[in-house]
């Protein structure tokens, strides 16, 4: 009795409810014959018995589940599907007892016996009309079907719910059975005892019954959280969200991270918690608390179609139709003549130069293959990218792009996010106590993006929180008894600053890339990028700069007429294809979905061939590289080259294949693939510090590099240390370059004369 007596007892108000809305008996036996009509008779399109196969079906496997769409009954009967909808709580407990007795009549006498020992049917709804968003909902839709989206960012564990109760009187002890309202809906004890008073026996006391939980019947219920899909939050508000509970086969099915599109009963429940008092100057007598009882979901899956599908209002049955009505569109525009670098340009075209980082987001945006092999084990396809690099390159305006053309993205800052906002974390709930799950960032973006800025701002240990998610796309969680493993099948896309704040020439790669190994090594491609300072090059991001603000677009469309018709055909056709060069945003978006869900290359023999070549030759280099560094003493380089590159040029091969929906990739996209790899990946690796031969400065700044190492040795004596950014302000104060002051302290370091200490930040003299 003590789990009875820990819980809240809930309570079902009528709220909302009069003479007029109530059912009477005669219309009670009017629906339950309209549906055993309905699933006895209706015949569909191909002039078979739908929901008596459905029925039969059921029963055989044992699942006692019936899937029934909407838009079936409204052409079989409008009037009682109009009911369903405007008065779901008490038409849809009648159509499910009428399922019963409908199986009861198609099954054999066998099947009906052992269903005599099974659960109720539950009938799971379905519809075509087009979801509402969360924030839509009003206190209107109260008591009616409610179909919403979002993704589930919490679970709560798995309870037993009482669907009906039996109750026994202490004083004469006869038993009674009470029926539980569904969902957060509760039940009431009567007070008094009606049974006979027998002779010689006390009457029956005020309050004299008491639950029996031996002889209760119950079904599984689970609480979700659902959230609005983060692409569908307008600009400056706060996500919103709201309960979910489902029952019976619908438990356990959502996981967070999971969108869904769900079917149910928008009602309200008490929102004062047990034992808590409501005196005060505010009445909360009527306050409830409003939760969607799910009669029906829909999983999206991985499938990045069904944003699309969603917006337009088709459900999945129906996405097959829409892939046909566009697949012609999706074919034009991967049979267009250098379609690879059409893409690219349409990658932020607002931001001046970065061809190859925009032709990195691409791939990234496509994504190779990913693979299952028998064992069991997975293969990500799914591309990392890191940006690092000077301020002002527009790092953070290329991951704003991606936010906005990947099918599912989200965005966070790497200052602002833990470990447990970046993967999951366990929360308590607080009115029931228990522990439940709540995604974070690489959850919500299963199957799409990751777009994290200001990377190196994260503490150590919030960047080794996501390993796990970056390689095995999985994020496992043992906390607070909860023991489960979340996907995160997601690309990140990252950008950092230098150790230094800028890029430092005079420095190796070792020292302006902070980050470790682990982290750098699973990122396929590490691009740096520098504010390189010539004029003209400086003239031409001037021109284009002054030339977004004076007409609000892009110099690459200055003046186009055709361009606002040509985003109505979803497609740059005719001069504007060929002036343009490039994609609007929409139609990118819709092909990036379509290739993503159509196609998935694997590599020829031929390109598996030139690319393991190629790989040896990479780490023969990389291997020359060390032993010239050791034999320095310099720091081996930063960024190393393992297997998982390779995976990487793999994954990058498969996703410029897969821009032009082609089935294989062949050696021009590997030869591509290795290109990327070079310029971005092994230009890192290989990046070193300026010469520190006599013979490559200029005689006045070698002498000015020694009046400095003159001045160092004056200021510090052996073992005496000195803040960097101290020793640099007291140096620049004698009228001395930065460069050669900074190139100085790397001179003597080399030597050994000097050290870092205390992370880079205090130098302390050797010798």
């Amino acid at each position: 009795m003590t789990e009875w007596d820990a819980q809240p007892v809930y309570y079902g108000a009528p709220t909302f409810q009069n003479n007029e809305k109530s059912i009477s008996e005669l219309s009670r036996y009017a629906a339950k014959e309209k549906f055993r009509d309905f699933f006895l008779h209706y015949t569909s399109s191909d002039s078979c018995f739908k929901y008596r196969e459905r029925l039969q079906r059921a029963i055989n496997s044992g699942d006692n589940l019936l899937d029934l769409f909407l838009d079936d009954l409204h052409r079989f009967d409008e009037d009682i599907a109009n009911l369903i909808r405007t008065h779901p709580e008490d038409y849809l407990q009648l159509m499910e007892r009428t399922a019963d007795e409908a199986a009861q009549h198609i099954c054999s006498v066998d099947t009906l016996h052992e269903r005599t020992m099974k659960a109720q049917l539950q009938v799971v709804l379905s519809s075509s009309e087009k979801p509402m968003a969360i924030r839509q909902i009003n206190a209107t839709n109260i008591g009616k079907l409610t179909c919403i989206r979002g993704i589930v960012i919490a679970s709560s564990r798995v309870r037993a719910k009482a669907t009906t109760i039996t109750i026994c009187c202490k004083n004469c002890q006869v038993k009674k059975n009470i029926s539980v309202k569904p969902g957060l809906g509760g039940f009431s004890i009567p007070r008094t005892c009606d049974s006979p008073v027998v002779e010689g026996m006390e009457p029956c006391p005020l309050d004299p019954f008491v639950i029996v939980p031996d002889e209760c019947e119950y079904a599984d219920q689970q609480s979700l959280k659902l959230q609005e899909l983060p692409e569908e939050v307008p600009t400056g508000e706060m996500p919103r969200s709201i309960q979910l509970v489902v029952d019976r086969k619908l438990v356990g099915v959502a996981v967070p991270g999971t969108r869904i599109c769900v079917l149910g009963i928008y009602s309200i429940s008490s929102s004062a918690p047990s034992g808590t008092s409501t005196s005060g100057t505010l009445n909360t007598s009527m306050v409830r608390n409003p939760y969607l009882r799910v009669v029906g979901m829909s999983m999206e899956g991985t499938d990045p179609l069904y944003r699309f599908t969603a917006n337009s209002g088709v459900t999945g049955d129906d996405i097959s139709l829409l892939q046909h009505d566009d697949e012609e569109l999706m074919i034009r525009i991967s049979r267009m003549p250098n379609l690879y670098s059409i893409i690219a340009n349409s990658i932020a075209p607002e931001i001046y130069g970065h061809e190859d980082i925009k032709k990195a987001i691409a791939c990234l945006l496509f994504a190779g293959s990913t693979k299952h092999l028998p064992d069991g084990m997975r293969i990500r396809g799914d591309i990392n990218v890191l940006l690092l690099g000077d301020p002002s390159t527009a790092k953070s305006q290329l991951l704003k792009f991606v936010e906005k053309v990947a099918p599912i993205s989200v965005y966070t800052s790497g200052k602002g996010s833990s470990a447990a906002g970046l993967t999951a974390s366990v929360i308590r709930d607080a009115s029931s106590g228990e522990f439940h799950l709540e995604g974070g960032a690489m959850v919500l973006a299963d199957g799409g993006v990751v777009c994290i800025d200001e990377f190196d701002k994260m503490r150590l240990a919030d960047r080794v929180a996501i390993h796990e998610a970056m390689e095995q796309q999985t994020i496992s969680i043992a906390k607070a008894g909860i023991t489960t493993v979340l996907n995160s099948r997601a690309a990140v896309l990252a950008a950092a600053n230098p150790a230094f704040g800028r890029y430092d020439d005079t420095r190796a790669a070792s020292e302006n890339i902070e980050f470790q190994s682990t982290i750098l090594s699973r990122f396929d491609l590490i691009f740096i990028v520098r504010d390189i300072r010539t004029d003209a090059r400086d003239s031409s991001i001037a021109k284009h700069v002054i030339g977004l603000h004076r007409q609000g677009q892009d110099t690459g469309l200055l003046g186009s007429s055709t361009l606002q018709d040509s985003a109505e055909d979803h497609i740059l056709t005719g001069e504007s294809e060929l002036d343009a060069g490039r994609l609007d945003m929409r139609t990118l978006r819709r092909f990036i979905a379509y290739a993503r869900s159509r196609c998935s290359p694997r590599l020829t023999p031929e390109a598996a061939e030139l690319l393991k070549n190629s790989y040896v030759s990479i780490r023969q280099e990389l291997r020359h590289a060390a032993i010239e560094s050791d034999a320095k003493g310099e720091a081996p380089p930063p960024v190393p080259i393992t297997v998982r590159q390779l995976e990487a040029i793999v994954r990058l091969a498969e996703a410029i294949a897969k821009m032009s929906l082609s089935p294989v990739a062949n050696e021009h996209h590997v030869l591509e693939a290795l290109r990327l790899f070079r310029v971005s990946t092994m230009d890192a690796a290989n990046s070193e510090a300026l010469p520190v031969v006599d013979g490559i400065l200029r005689p006045e700044v070698l002498a000015e590099v020694q009046r400095v190492e003159a001045m160092i040795r004056r200021r510090l004596f052996v073992g005496s240390t000195m803040s960097e950014r101290r020793m640099l302000d007291e140096i620049l104060k004698s009228s001395i370059t930065e460069f050669a002051a900074r190139k100085a302290i790397q001179i003597m370091i080399q030597r050994g004369e000097l050290e870092y200490r205390k992370q880079r930040h205090l130098i302390c003299r050797v010798r």
